[in-house]
């Protein structure tokens, strides 16, 4: 939206054709991501990946996986952020 609004499309414009509301986008302009939420997002990607390369590992196994793979958390983190998006091990 910066881009095309320095390009001079207005903003409400942009939302309109985005059926986005405006008061939202200038919330989230005012308050972006924060640095836990994109924490949460990066280790969130890397339990992901494990979990799609090797389906039966568990919470713990995948977080095993994820530290080697740069992303450290503690095993109840793998859990919560697992149990959370229902990536449960092949195995039951």
């Amino acid at each position: 939206m910066r881009e095309l609004a320095a390009d001079g499309i207005p903003v409400a414009v942009t939302c309109r054709v985005l059926k986005l509301a405006r008061q939202p986008y200038y919330r989230w302009l005012a308050h972006p991501i924060g640095e836990r939420e994109l924490a949460t997002a990066y280790r969130a990607n890397a339990l992901f990946d494990a979990h799609r390369d090797d389906p039966e590992f568990g919470h713990r196994l995948l977080a095993d996986e994820a530290r080697d793979a740069g992303q450290a958390m503690a095993d109840r983190t793998a859990w919560r952020i697992t149990s959370a998006n229902r990536w449960w091990s092949a195995f039951g």
